[in-house]
């Protein structure tokens, strides 16, 4: 008598078609082919820093941006051809669309960011903004008069 490996997902194996034939899930395969990036997120004297491996990626298919403390990073990831995916053995490698935000932990100098790709590494340095001292304002008092 041979084992059979029990697997929860086999009643759900239909699904994917069931999905497929419905409009608003018939582009869902093509943006699952879409990656999200690692990301990591440091912080220096003068900057936040904000490293990404895009192993592969050509930085002109590489769009970096601020706002409002958002730093957002998106491109793609072009294969220029792809063998039948029956002939793998193994598909780890990721290619495709990417998008990714993250808020920056401290207020920087949007207009001063800075980006560089070196071997494969997205690296952008934010220009933190320079704190200004609080002082004291001594505020005048003007007493009206009832009679006009």
């Amino acid at each position: 008598m041979s084992l059979i490996q029990y697997n929860p997902w086999d009643s759900f194996e239909g699904m994917d078609e069931i999905f497929n034939r419905l409009p608003a899930f018939r582009n869902m395969g093509a943006m699952q082919k879409g990656f999200t990036p690692a990301m990591d997120v440091y912080e220096t004297k003068d900057s936040v820093v904000v490293e990404t491996p895009l192993a592969g990626v050509d930085s002109k298919d590489v769009e970096v941006s601020v706002e409002k403390g958002v730093l957002t990073i998106k491109g793609e990831s072009k294969k220029e051809h792809e063998v039948d995916d029956k002939n793998y053995y193994r598909k780890e490698v990721r290619s495709g669309s990417f998008f990714r935000q993250v808020a920056l932990p401290n207020a920087v100098k949007e207009d001063g960011v800075q980006a560089e790709f070196e071997d494969g590494v997205l690296k952008i340095i934010c220009p933190k903004v320079t704190p200004t001292e609080a002082k004291k304002v001594q505020v005048k008092i003007i007493k009206k008069s009832k009679n006009k």
